[in-house]
């Protein structure tokens, strides 16, 4: 049986993310550890955009980041974020954020900041899909398929989390088809959360590792799942274009143009329900299959 414990997820979440100061332009933040072993990379994201956030004024806001995932992180181990301050120019600021544990160097980032300016406008068009009230959260279908999940997982899978997801063309991880590399996706906070936009911004980071590697590999028909299957976010890069709110839905359109050397390239945009671009996302994964060998 499932045991969950009990709490407020979100808020608990929000904590995490927004780390400790412990001295000047450095920061230390604990690991979540959702099973896996190793650090979900979102979480290294959210928590190095974090703490660059807290090294820059509250009028200017992140617009861009590119970040290296160099070793994978230890769940149960904490990590210090150094911020580098860079540059604090008259419209724009930039910091560099290197995440250390046990001694080592895990991620990089880059992050620039911006003043409000006005400009020109115009967007990419939101694709047309379903509606989240239409679709099945992410959780009912875990729980259907329950007995499938490897038992050292299945409890961190099973319990509430702190984002909705609903997806519009899931894949059955355990007997995936061949599809075209697009996945579509609705999100949210399952709360309502604080005017702070710096907030948004990092959790948004955070939920954009969700899914977005496993689209490389829809024209495979296969999934994290197997055994024999190596996956892991190498870089990531991310783009801020509007103001958003993480407590409202938000769909995540991706698409993989390109999968080779053990490598996928997936690509994602990040629309509101009245079709706004908050936010685009690019990012190359390491998909290594062992099965190559025996299937030959």
């Amino acid at each position: 049986m499932t045991v969950c414990v009990q709490g407020n997820v979100l808020e608990e979440l929000l904590k995490l993310l927004k780390l400790e100061k412990i001295e000047q332009n450095i920061f230390r933040g604990p690991s979540q550890d959702l099973g896996f072993g190793s650090v979900f990379g979102g979480q290294v994201l959210g928590q190095a955009l974090s703490a660059a956030s807290q090294t820059v004024s509250a009028e200017r806001r992140a617009h861009s980041l590119h970040a290296y995932f160099m070793r994978p992180g230890i769940a149960t181990k904490p990590i210090v974020y150094t911020v580098d301050c860079i540059r604090d120019g008259k419209s724009f600021t930039t910091r560099r954020v290197v995440a250390v544990q046990q001694g080592r160097a895990i991620f990089s980032m880059a992050v620039s900041f911006q003043v409000d300016e006005e400009g020109f406008d115009h967007q990419a068009e939101a694709p047309r899909v379903p509606g989240p009230e239409e679709l099945e959260p992410d959780i009912a279908i875990a729980r259907r398929i329950a007995d499938r999940i490897p038992t050292g997982i299945r409890e961190k899978i099973l319990c509430e989390k702190p984002i909705e997801i609903r997806q519009v063309n899931p894949v059955d991880p355990f007997a995936p088809q061949k599809m075209t590399p697009h996945k579509y996706v609705w999100f949210k906070a399952i709360d309502r959360m604080p005017d702070d936009i710096a907030a948004h911004q990092y959790l948004l980071a955070y939920a954009s590792d969700f899914n977005l590697v496993a689209t490389s590999l829809y024209p495979h028909g296969h999934t994290f799942w197997e055994p024999e299957m190596q996956v892991a976010s190498l870089d990531h890069a991310m783009w801020f274009h509007r103001d958003f709110r993480m407590d409202d839905w938000l769909l995540y359109a991706m698409e993989s143009p390109n999968a080779f050397k053990a490598r996928g390239l997936s690509l994602g945009k990040i629309f509101t329900r009245n079709g706004r671009l908050v936010a685009t996302v690019a990012q190359e994964g390491l998909i290594r299959y062992h099965g190559l060998k025996s299937e030959a």
